[in-house]
Parts: structure tokens; sequence; C-alpha cells
């Protein structure tokens, strides 16, 4: 087997997100769901392992040198009975225990594999990989290596950091699997800056982040690590349930057949259905608390099926709101309205805002699950009353995670918030007897790119270290 091109140092990133509306609608295919990037990145980087002459290795190390002890070493090999390419983690070394990173180890079998399929009796060089993401992707505080670095360094494991809900699975994975495919597949092959190649990259991130979660999710979160913000409706779950198994007989041909077949997806994602007006933008707040979406999701789910006709009429009237916002969002966005009174503006975006939360607080009250619990409408109500602020929600499945609070693009607005939130103290006596700790501002806003190429060189001093 031999090489087919020169391999060069690439890099990709992808952006996280932010639901500003259809939390749990988008479960279901008859709605959709608008879904914000944030220029809360994680980067990979990815580039050859030198050897010594006449010596060959089939091995693909990852670090996020970020982190404690963040390092993965991959075997890889090809087989038999068109399984794919198996990957079989390594132990770096006799002193560390042998940590398992599933969505890391997933994405490599799922990518190796379809670049295998698409350059068969071509050999799969080893490499080096890098994944740096941006600070606000965890609560924990960091230190900037250099004044210059636009990363810092956490002095922890990874598996001792606090997520702040940005969707950085989804971030990894697409940004992993771009990364592979961009350096791997030559570029009339697999090209960022081609639709098609999207289309490959979104379709097969999907199947691997169903695969290392172990269920078949909605896919907003890749949807928006890809093509940045956009109104978005699920695939059928029947298109990734039935897909054999890493490693299982005709796995290659089937993963490679399911991520290029187009007919095969009924995914809809519309980028064009959805802007950021000029003046206004997206700020977040982080809440220090935090709550279990899956558990969240299962309730909802079960009473929606025990109360078919009073979730139907919540649902429907909800996905007539989100309808309205994106309209709105758009019409500000389009429309001559930059002069005359800021008050009477952004009155009707106002409105809907107020009203969709007024239905999400229903359905929290009837599904017995706190999808907006007392904390946060407090929380919510209080930002809201801030000058420039139009209104926010508790993103995605709610709870007690980050909120969003869409303001007027100002830095008297967002001192306003500041200030309110340094003092923000939450009655602890609340039925559920669950405290708000410590809000604070993310340094994150709204991102309409979604994944795209990197200078190799802007990682330099994290791929040294």
């Amino acid at each position: 087997m031999t090489s087919l091109h020169a391999l060069s140092p690439k890099a990709v990133s992808a952006p996280g997100k932010v639901f500003l509306a259809g939390g749990y609608l988008v479960l279901d295919r008859k709605y959709t769901a608008l879904v914000f990037g944030l220029d809360a990145r994680i980067h990979v980087c990815i580039e050859p392992i030198r050897t010594n002459s006449g010596v060959t290795l089939s091995e693909i190390i990852v670090r996020s040198p970020q982190f404690k002890e963040a390092t993965w070493e991959y075997g890889y090999r090809l087989t038999e009975h068109d399984g794919g390419i198996g990957v079989t983690q390594l132990r770096a070394s006799h002193d560390l225990p042998l940590t398992r990173n599933p969505f890391i180890e997933t994405t490599l079998t799922y990518a190796l594999t379809y670049i295998s399929s698409n350059l068969p009796h071509h050999l799969i060089r080893p490499s080096s990989i890098s994944i740096v993401a941006s600070s606000s992707y965890y609560s924990n505080r960091g230190t900037a290596p250099s004044p210059t670095s636009k990363f810092q360094a956490f002095n922890i494991p990874l598996h001792s950091a606090h997520k702040t809900g940005l969707g950085s699975s989804a971030a990894l994975v697409t940004s992993f699997t771009a990364a592979l495919l961009t350096y791997y597949l030559p570029k009339e092959v697999f090209d960022l800056e081609n639709e098609e190649s999207l289309r490959i990259l979104h379709n097969l991130s999907q199947a691997s982040h169903c695969a290392a979660q172990g269920k078949v999710g909605s896919g907003f979160d890749i949807a928006s690590a890809v093509y940045g913000s956009c109104l978005y409706r699920r695939f059928s779950p029947s298109v990734l349930s039935s897909a054999p198994d890493p490693g299982s007989p005709a796995f290659a041909t089937e993963l490679k057949s399911l991520v290029e077949d187009a007919s095969r997806w009924d995914t809809q994602i519309q980028k064009s259905a959805i802007r950021m007006p000029q003046g206004l933008r997206l700020l977040m707040c982080d809440v220090d608390c935090g709550s279990e979406t899956p558990g969240m999701v299962k309730k909802v789910l079960a009473w929606r099926e025990e109360n078919p006709e009073t979730a139907e009429a919540i649902w429907d009237e909800l996905q007539a709101g989100n309808e309205a916002l994106a309209a709105e969002l758009t019409r500000l966005a389009t429309a001559d309205v930059q002069n005359g009174d800021v008050a009477e503006k952004y009155a009707r975006l106002r409105e809907i805002v107020k009203a969709n939360r007024s239905l999400i607080r229903k359905m929290s009250v009837e599904s017995g699950v706190p999808i907006e619990p007392p904390q946060q409408t407090a929380l919510l109500d209080a930002c809201s009353g801030v000058p420039g602020v139009i209104g926010g929600v508790v993103p995605g499945a709610g709870g007690y995670d980050a909120i969003v609070v869409l303001i007027e693009d100002k830095e008297s607005v967002i001192n306003g918030l500041k200030k309110l939130l340094a003092g923000w103290k939450v009655d602890s006596s609340a039925d559920d007897g669950v405290k708000i700790g410590k809000v604070g501002v993310l340094g994150v806003r709204e991102e309409m790119v979604g994944v795209r190429v990197q200078d190799p060189a802007d990682y330099k001093e994290w791929i040294d270290v």
C-alpha cells in the first residue's frame, strides 16, 4: 500500500451552540428548532508523526494540552469482511491509567473507515492531533500561557472540568471529523469550501455522535456545528437506528452509502431562515448549578405520551411562536428599521419572547419538569428589566443551566447585566430545594458561520508543550 498525497498540517474549528427556541419540539419532525452557533469554538490541529527512516507506525496520538493527563494513543488496522478500520486504544504510559474518551475513539473509527473506503489500497499514515477549546466551554478558571494566547490552560484532568453546556461534544466530533477528512483526503475529494463536502461532514458527524452517545439524538447540535446558525428540522431516527456496528460485516460499505446517499436523509437545515439584526446580539449567563438533560427529556416525553391533546396544543403554540421569532429577527435584519424609537422597534420581538416563555412555563407546570423553574424565572425577569435587554430564555431542554438573553449590542447593556448579576441572589426556599449559585456573564455571542479551516500556525504554542 502507498500513500496518495503529501500530508501537511491542517487545522479546523467548529462552533458551540445555543438552542434559542424549539427545545423538546426538535425531537419530533413535525416541528423545527431555532439554533444559533456561538463564537466559542473547538479547534483541532492535525500533523504527521515524524518517524525514523524505515520505521512504519499505525498509530494516532490525540492530545488535549489544556488539561492534565489528557493524551490518548490509538492503533488502527483494516478489519476483515469489510468491517472498516478497527481502532484500539494503547497505553500512553505505564504510569497513567487507561482512560477512554468515547467521542474521540468513535469519531476516529468512523472517520478512518470513511477515509479508507474512499482511498482503497492506500496507507493511512500516522498522525498527531491536538484539541484546544475556547475557555467559555468550562466554568473552571484557567490561565493563559502567554499574553497573546487565545486559549487557557486548566491545571486539572479533563474529567474534572465543569462544562457550561455550549455543545462541546458536537463541536468536538464535527471539528475532529473535519480535520481528519481535510488532512487525509485530497482536496478534489473533500473540501470544506464545497457544499457537497459539508453535507458529507454533517452526515458522518451525525453518525459518529449518535454512536458515541449510544442513542440517536435530534442532531441539532451537529447541524449548527457544521452550518452555524440555522432553522433545523431533525432527520428520522430510522436513518441511523439501523446502521451496523463498527467491525461488523459490510460496515465500511454501508457507512459510505449512508453518508453519501442524500435520499436517505430527510433533515432540513435552513440558514437563510435566520438572521441576527444589526445592533442586537445574544449573551449567555452561566448559572452555577446545572441539570440532567436526559432525565428531563424522558419525563417530558412520558408526559406528552400520557397527555397527547394538552401537549400537542402547547407544542403547536410554541412552534408558531418559534416561527414568529425567526421571522421577526429576519425582518429586523432585512427591513429598513434601523432608525426610530428603540422601544417601538423591538416591541414585537419583546412580546414574542415573553409569550414563548409563558408557554414554556405552562409546559413546566403541566409536565412537572423544571424547564423554566421559579429560580430561573426570577433571574430572567430581573435581566429583562435591565435597559437594553429584549428578553431571554432558558435554552434547550431548560433546567438550571445557563440562560441566554437577547440584548442591544452596547457595552452599557452588558455592564448593566454584570452589575445586576454581581449581587444576584435567589430565595433558597423554593419548593424543589435547588439553590442557584454564582451567576456570571459568559464571553460568547452568536456566530453565523459553522465549521471552518484555520491556520495550523495559530496552535504552535499548544502543540509544542
